[in-house]
């Protein structure tokens, strides 16, 4: 597989505009037009305050297969009731006007402060910009226009040649803060000029995110407006992919690293993160108790800060796996490694370990923490950052 930098993938136009939604001079109005016969899938926050645009995009695309993907920054458009989801549909009217379609034909997409109406007057100005600058290589202009607190744009592509037949693969998305494992945390939209069904692209949406977006936290709150969509445009010269043939394997495959590329994009981007930590759990009853316990240790604020200055606390560790809320633990058969130094043999200190040696791993900038729970096959991976002084400042100003 070769890594590129930014492919179009044909089908797909790009823009982004400054249309001064909430704040003048910058990308905040990004718009995706899709090719006729394209397809879309995608997964939604579980957040019961979720945002009038997810309400609105899993309605439409429960009708039709849309046309533009239509996304906003500044406002997330929830917590603002009814007056909210007119905003929204409002908005969604204005593109469809704008682009002659049908109003289902567009799914809305918000990020930004919640429980503020944003104003409709940018869109009026701003889509018709947009349309008029669709560019198949708009995803750099795209990725920056969707940021919010992020410090950098995320964006991965990948030409993978599936049967002899080349195939394009691009994704980007934005996240920095409000991260945590519950559907995609963030905003995400990855595209493919492959020939994918609606029900195998629908499997994988599913599949996919869970395996990558779902495996990050940077904070632990789960935002009301998560979103991560999958288009296949078929504009590849190949024959639809079946499920389990070897061409559709290896393009979930590929599909699957350019998520967990942009999921660890994320968690490095953390707000104030200065470190990327992966939390691996093995010998678990279950991949359940793996994952909650792997989770448990990543959410622990007094991992991430001493994860943050380079304090080889193992005893943080050694507390959250305690807490982890699976039904057994037999802590006599635990063993904790930092990177590979062990610190914890058989639930007490590793009579090898040194804190000089725990010291050296956790002044490095990627880190790994491996968990042995002696009791099972099953295993798990999580990633996440540590905690700053940043963080904390970059959250309380973040309305100023």
């Amino acid at each position: 597989m070769e890594q590129l930098s930014w492919l179009p993938v044909p089908g797909i136009r790009v823009a982004s505009v400054m249309a001064g939604v909430k704040k003048p001079n910058r990308r905040d109005l990004v718009v995706f037009e899709l090719c006729e016969g394209a397809i879309t899938a995608g997964v939604f926050t579980q957040n019961r305050f979720c945002a009038a645009p997810v309400h609105v995009c899993k309605a439409h695309l429960a009708k039709k297969q849309p046309r533009y993907l239509m996304i906003n920054t500044g406002y997330a458009n929830a917590g603002t009731g009814a007056a909210g989801m007119r905003d929204c549909l409002a908005s969604c009217a204005l593109l469809a006007e704008a682009a002659n379609c049908e109003t289902e034909q567009v799914l809305p997409f918000s990020t930004g402060v919640i429980g503020e109406r944003f104003p409709l007057p940018p869109f009026a100005r701003g889509l018709p910009v947009a349309l008029s600058e669709l560019d198949e290589h708009g995803w750099g202009r795209a990725a920056e226009g969707i940021m919010t607190t992020d410090t950098r744009p995320k964006l991965v592509s990948k030409r993978v040649e599936i049967d002899g037949t080349p195939i394009t693969i691009t994704g980007t998305a934005k996240g920095s803060g409000m991260i945590k494992p519950n559907m995609a945390t963030m905003l995400g939209f990855i595209a493919t000029d492959a020939n994918i069904s609606v029900d195998l692209l629908s499997s994988w949406a599913v599949e996919l995110a869970d395996n990558s977006f779902n495996r990050i936290t940077i904070d632990g709150d789960t935002s009301t407006n998560d979103c991560c969509m999958l288009v296949a445009t078929g504009r590849a010269d190949m024959a639809p992919m079946e499920g389990d043939s070897a061409a559709a394997l290896a393009m979930k495959d590929a599909l699957q690293q350019v998520y967990t590329e942009l999921a660890h994009a994320v968690v490095r981007d953390g707000e104030g993160a200065t470190k990327f930590v992966e939390i691996q759990v093995e010998q678990a009853v279950s991949q359940a108790d793996a994952r909650v316990v792997a989770e448990t240790v990543a959410h622990s604020p007094l991992v991430k800060t001493a994860l943050f200055a380079s304090d080889p606390n193992w005893g943080r560790i050694l507390a959250a796996v305690g807490r982890a809320p699976i039904n057994e633990l037999n802590v006599g058969g635990v063993d904790i490694f930092l990177g590979d130094v062990q610190i914890v043999s058989g639930g007490g200190v590793a009579e090898s370990y040194t804190e000089a040696q725990g010291a050296a791993v956790m002044a490095e900038q990627d880190i790994v923490i491996r968990i042995f729970l002696g009791a099972g096959e099953s295993s798990a991976c999580v990633w996440t950052c540590d905690f700053s002084c940043d963080y904390v400042k970059i959250n309380a100003e973040y309305r100023t």
